[in-house]
């Protein structure tokens, strides 16, 4: 087990759901009819997910899932960083790993041999830019314990977890392992609620797992929901009580991000809005890259704003543009 005193190889080891997203534009009246409530994230079986994309319109598939996305941005920052997240042995399975391991991510898990097949998300999007998503779960359900890469885990500044995953036990499981292997190995450990109704499914378990948390991710929904208040100040306080350090996005409003005694309030980086698929996974991997270039808490939070602006700017999770200049600028 590597010691806290010897050198990280990685920037940030992230771990979550291997997904390759399908998105495309939708009316309004198209979620109607097919019983999606607009902005939050449900779980389908298969079958639904076959009769929902043969409705859907011509779209984008690309790679993706939340933790993967941060990474795959946080590499294009330019800081180092791998992905522990299970697909099949398929041909989605095959471009997932074609995809991030060209974004520059390390991707060492081996893929589900017999089993459901690699998993994807289709995502609808609407005029105004929301994301609806309609996730079909498929091998990444499969990852557990046996899937973690301890010596890369101790040897990451950074652990970062997807609440997505925690769904299944198997997973929860590897959560609390990782986390112990990273404390054990002096690394900090990072959270992201992920989603309102993720953190209305397992709030008690979140909440258990807070001890254990150095850095947490959340939008007001999810924040709110965690601490289940509905004034944000509120909840703002209850996290800043149980985390050292709380980043907290507010769409449009900005940031307010919270370490002890300091903080600051990070205004939204302009943009036009397209699609917000990604946003906060990419404001995610702007805090990170900021955080791991020793940039302090309303550098890291800026940094979070552009990489965000870019994404909501056009379809897809993954800024289409070179992200060095953004790095440095």
């Amino acid at each position: 087990m590597p010691r806290a005193s010897e050198a990280a190889r990685l920037d940030v080891l992230c771990i979550g759901n291997a997904i390759v997203d399908v998105v495309a534009p939708v009316p309004e009246d198209f979620l109607t009819a097919h019983a999606t409530a607009k902005g939050t994230m449900r779980l389908i079986d298969a079958q639904a997910a076959e009769t929902l994309y043969a409705a859907m319109p011509p779209g984008i598939e690309s790679s993706g899932g939340s933790a993967a996305n941060t990474a795959a941005v946080a590499a294009g920052l330019g800081i180092e960083t791998g992905f522990l997240g299970k697909v099949a042995a398929d041909q989605l399975g095959a471009v997932f790993r074609h995809d991030i391991v060209a974004a520059g991510v390390r991707y060492p898990t081996p893929p589900l041999a017999d089993g459901a097949p690699t998993a994807r998300c289709l995502i609808l999007v609407t005029p105004d830019g929301q994301r609806t998503m309609n996730t079909f779960l498929g091998a990444s359900v499969a990852f557990s314990e046996a899937d973690l890469d301890h010596d890369l885990i101790g040897a990451t500044k950074i652990l970062y977890l997807e609440g997505f995953l925690f769904d299944p036990p198997p997973a929860q499981a590897a959560f609390h392992a990782a986390a112990r292997i990273a404390r054990a190995a002096g690394r900090k450990v990072a959270l992201s609620l992920s989603d309102p109704f993720c953190v209305a499914r397992h709030r008690a378990a979140f909440q258990a797992l807070l001890p254990t948390i150095d850095m947490l991710f959340a939008n007001e929904a999810e924040i709110t929901s965690l601490f289940e208040t509905s004034d944000f100040n509120a909840a703002a306080t209850a996290a800043r009580e149980a985390v050292p350090l709380a980043v907290l996005t507010r769409s449009e409003h900005g940031s307010f991000i919270v370490q002890g005694a300091e903080q600051a309030m990070v205004p939204a980086a302009p943009a036009e809005v397209v699609d917000t698929t990604g946003a906060g996974d990419a404001f995610a991997a702007g805090f990170l890259a900021g955080y791991c270039q020793g940039r302090g808490l309303a550098a890291s939070g800026w940094l979070g704003s552009r990489a965000a602006a870019l994404v909501i700017g056009q379809y897809g999770a993954r800024p289409r543009v070179d992200l060095a200049g953004l790095a440095v600028g």
